[in-house]
């Protein structure tokens, strides 16, 4: 279960998006500079998560991307079904094609409550929780030189 780099992107972003007004559109560039992030690659993840319906795009002068719903209402588990795919919650720790109670991998027994308690974790922790820890100033957002959430309300 360990996250892809277009995963890492996507929860960067979405955080930073819930730290920014309500319904005011972000630009892709400006998210991308406050995170240290390539601009077109996170141009296709914030298409993908738009399409996947956790995101509004507009297009035009004024346009952008922000949240669809509150960050309330977005759970971890939501953003990586999207962005792992719906496999994510069922491969194998150690990457078998087949890995289940019937052909299980020398992991698989000891594995299964640990992923549970991750999935767990995952399905009770929405970005209000986590843009309200990186507003609080003990959690950082990306690691970017300097002090990040100063420069991204300045």
């Amino acid at each position: 279960m360990i996250l892809s780099r277009t995963s890492q992107y996507a929860v960067q972003a979405l955080i930073y998006m819930a730290t920014q007004p309500a319904a005011t559109p972000v630009l892709n560039k400006d998210i991308a500079a406050k995170l240290g992030v390539p601009a077109p690659y996170l141009a296709k993840i914030l298409q993908s998560l738009a399409k996947g319906n956790l995101l509004f795009s507009f297009r035009g002068r004024l346009g952008g991307f922000c949240l669809r719903d509150s960050g309330e209402q977005i759970t971890l588990m939501e953003i990586l079904l999207l962005t792992e795919g719906p496999a994510f919650t069922e491969s194998c720790l150690l990457g078998l094609k087949k890995c289940s109670d019937e052909t299980a991998c020398p992991l698989h027994f000891r594995w299964i409550p640990v992923k549970k308690k991750i999935l767990d974790l995952l399905q009770d922790t929405n970005l209000e929780k986590l843009a309200k820890a990186v507003e609080s100033g003990k959690y950082r957002l990306a690691d970017v030189p300097g002090r990040l959430f100063e420069q991204v309300k300045a």
